[in-house]
């Protein structure tokens, strides 16, 4: 379950297909990253993502088996959504089982933080005064 994509997606849903998948876990960790209404004191009206897919789903395909490897986690979800995004949507899930909880923690900031590193997608900020590209994600 990982890759990328224009149409949101439900929460519930992809837990319970990470769930189904190793019933030797006992965690599941998952992160869901939305959009929000302001920015550096701007208030956003919308937000646009864009990417090169083939890298990007290269990359998040690479960090599933890396973060597999480091915190020892059973199963891996990763989704980025991309095109416009309204406010209150949903851009990204990640999500990990693992058979204890520690490593599902680690695992799930740990993707996310990767993810914003080295997956090439870039946002774009709409406010009412104009639109800019998001160079650096907090």
């Amino acid at each position: 379950m990982i890759r990328i994509q224009r149409e949101d997606f439900d929460v519930k849903e992809q837990t319970r297909y990470l769930l189904r998948k190793d019933n030797r876990a006992g965690a599941v960790v998952f992160f869901v990253g939305t959009a929000r209404g302001q920015s550096r004191g701007m208030d956003i009206i919308r937000l646009e993502f864009e990417c090169y897919s083939d890298m990007a789903q290269k990359t998040l395909l690479e960090l599933e088996r890396d973060a597999k490897a480091k915190f020892g986690i059973l199963e891996c979800g990763i989704i980025h959504r991309i095109g416009e995004i309204g406010i209150g949507e949903n851009i990204v899930f990640v999500g990990v089982t693992s058979i204890h909880r520690a490593s599902a923690f680690d695992a799930c900031e740990w993707l996310i933080d990767e993810l914003k590193k080295r997956t090439p997608i870039w946002k774009k900020e709409f406010t009412r005064d104009g639109a800019h590209w998001v160079e650096n994600h907090p």
